[in-house]
């Protein structure tokens, strides 16, 4: 007798397949190890392609090497310029009180750090070179001055004219009023100021920027100068002195006047540029004040 309907049960595993499962297609042991190595190394070389290639990736390190070592300089150039700052403090104290032997000792170490000074060195070989015309060689030494120290290659007095009105600004160190271990350095400068053009002109208002060796910077307004509103009358001039603290043995000045034409009613004022120039103990060719 057959049961419609119903289908005869799936005959039992025999003994030699039972408890195995099924075997699937599989890659030759040599050739799947090759595969994998090619995939790794591929993904590999994917991944360095892509560091390699990210854009800005290799500035932003070299920018950030330059600034650190920038700032290394800057730190060093501190600490010598510290030194030197109380050589020269130290030396015109033992000249003032007249004790010869130690103002001589002074003396031959202060001559001893300039000849060691990487600044001061630099700057004499490039001077040397440009005398020579070997001009290259002195290229090479300016880069090296713009790591070492980026202030001393402006000099310690600038000169510019605007509208006919000529600016000429020397600074020096002094030694006297300044205190290198509190961190206080002493600068006065001198302007004069020459009006060449045909008209007269009035001072009104002086703007100057000073940035110290670390780069902080401040502004500073004030009416007229030492007190003064003058009128410099065409082929004429007008000088005067002043001073400025710094808390780094280096940094830099720049800024404008205000002036006007007195000669015709409701004339507009205009700027007198003052062209940057170093504060710096370590000075530079020209020591003398104008």
């Amino acid at each position: 007798m057959q049961w419609t309907g119903l289908k005869s049960p799936a005959p039992a595993p025999t003994a030699a397949w039972a408890g195995r499962r099924p075997r699937t297609a599989r890659w030759p042991r040599g050739r799947l190890a090759a595969a994998r190595r090619a995939v790794v190394a591929s993904a590999a070389a994917s991944d360095a392609n892509s560091s390699s290639n990210t854009p800005g990736r290799d500035e932003e390190r070299e920018e950030a090497a330059r600034k650190e070592k920038e700032e290394k300089a800057a730190a060093s150039l501190l600490m010598r310029s510290q030194k030197y700052a109380m050589l020269k403090q130290q030396l015109a104290v033992a000249a003032q009180f007249e004790d010869y032997k130690e103002a001589a000792r002074l003396r031959d170490s202060l001559r001893s750090f300039e000849e060691e000074e990487p600044v001061l060195r630099l700057r004499r070989l490039m001077k040397k070179a440009i005398e020579e015309e070997r001009f290259e060689d002195a290229s090479k030494y300016r880069d090296e001055l713009k790591i070492l120290a980026p202030h001393c290659l402006l000099k310690c007095s600038s000169d510019a004219t605007t509208l006919g009105i000529r600016v000429q600004v020397r600074s020096v160190y002094i030694e006297s009023r300044s205190q290198p271990l509190k961190g206080q350095f002493f600068f006065a400068y001198r302007i004069r100021i020459t009006n060449n053009s045909q008209r007269p002109v009035q001072l009104l208002r002086r703007h100057w920027i000073v940035t110290d060796g670390n780069g902080r910077t401040e502004n500073i307004w004030g009416v007229g100068v030492v007190g003064e509103q003058p009128v410099i009358f065409p082929k004429t001039g007008f000088e005067y002195s002043s001073a400025c603290p710094l808390n780094t043995p280096n940094g830099r000045m720049e800024g404008d006047f205000e002036m006007k034409h007195i000669d015709k009613a409701g004339s507009s004022t205009f700027n007198v540029a003052i062209a940057p120039f170093s504060l710096s103990i370590l000075g530079d060719d020209n020591d003398v004040l104008l």
